[in-house]
């Protein structure tokens, strides 16, 4: 059985050159803000929504083995964890559901030496990392795509036999072809996005013009996000539901203002666990080759 293994920038934990005793944090809840209110005539309260506060992730009994070299592990581990302002992937693969990842910074590193540990290239198992999460969720490692056209008409029975001389007729085939051609289906503008975790995940959305007011609507909560713009063909509106940002071109300029009245806020736009039905319209009939692309990943808590 592979060994648990914490990556953050390079760094790997993985008990040979450097090893750890406990991991807190991972699998616990973060905590949790609650609006609920007291009820003013009866005992209890209202249920409110529960709201995750940052996730802190601590790595106790953390040891350098590098005899000869240890040095040179000591500045390693300290340029993975300097101070950044930006989160970096913390990556955590404990057994066999497989490794899982969060945005985190590294906000405490603690590692004590004695006199002896040059000569003998180990620090003692007393050195701690903390990391803190903003983002409280886990996702997996590998992101999900899809993508669809807007609505098609569908091509329906061709009645005309050109190659036969013949027009008006129905081709119903012969031999093993025998039976009606109804033609290729056409696109129903819908996707099902498969969120495989226990979260709600927060897709990246690409509108791609020919489009005239496109909308993207969740089918199972109504929510829906609807933008009054025409997209040339080509052109691209890149709606980050995490960030709440509408762009024209990704990095482009911002198109948020261009939401319809009726438009859910982005940030309100997630895909709960399970399946989720999406579903692309526009204005304009005309406009067939439009689409969207919708990218997440699974989140965890």
């Amino acid at each position: 059985m592979p060994k648990p293994v914490i990556s953050f920038r390079g760094l790997v934990l993985d008990h040979t050159r450097f090893g750890w005793q406990t991991l807190t944090g991972w699998e616990d809840l973060p905590a949790l803000d609650a609006a609920d209110t007291l009820q003013p005539d009866a005992h209890g309260s209202w249920p409110g929504r529960l709201l995750a506060q940052p996730r802190t992730i601590t790595v106790e009994g953390i040891s350098v083995r590098a005899r000869g070299e240890i040095g040179a592990a000591v500045a390693e581990l300290n340029a993975a964890t300097a101070v950044a302002d930006t989160e970096a992937e913390l990556v955590v693969d404990l057994d066999e559901r497989g490794p899982l990842v969060a945005f985190a910074r590294c906000t405490r590193r603690h590692l004590p030496v004695d006199r002896f540990y040059a000569a003998s290239g180990i620090t003692q198992a007393t050195g701690a990392l903390q990391f803190e999460a903003p983002d409280p969720r886990r996702y997996s490692i590998t992101a999900h795509s899809l993508w669809t056209l807007v609505p098609q008409r569908e091509p329906g029975l061709a009645w005309e036999r050109p190659m036969f001389g013949k027009v008006g007729e129905l081709d119903w085939g012969s031999g093993a072809d025998a039976g009606l051609e109804w033609g290729q289906p056409g696109s129903t503008g819908r996707i099902t996005a498969v969120n495989g975790g226990t979260a709600p995940a927060h897709p990246l959305i690409t509108f791609t013009g020919p489009l005239d007011r496109p909308v993207l609507t969740h089918q199972q909560t109504g929510r829906f996000l609807a933008y009054d713009l025409v997209l040339a063909a080509g052109e691209t509106l890149v709606v980050d539901t995490v960030a709440g940002t509408v762009q024209l071109g990704h990095p482009g300029a911002s198109r948020l203002h261009t939401a319809a009245a009726d438009s859910s806020p982005e940030r309100t736009f997630a895909l709960a666990p399970g399946e989720n039905t999406l579903a692309l319209r526009d204005q304009s009939l005309a406009n067939t080759t439009g689409s969207v692309n919708v990218t997440w990943r699974d989140a965890y808590w």
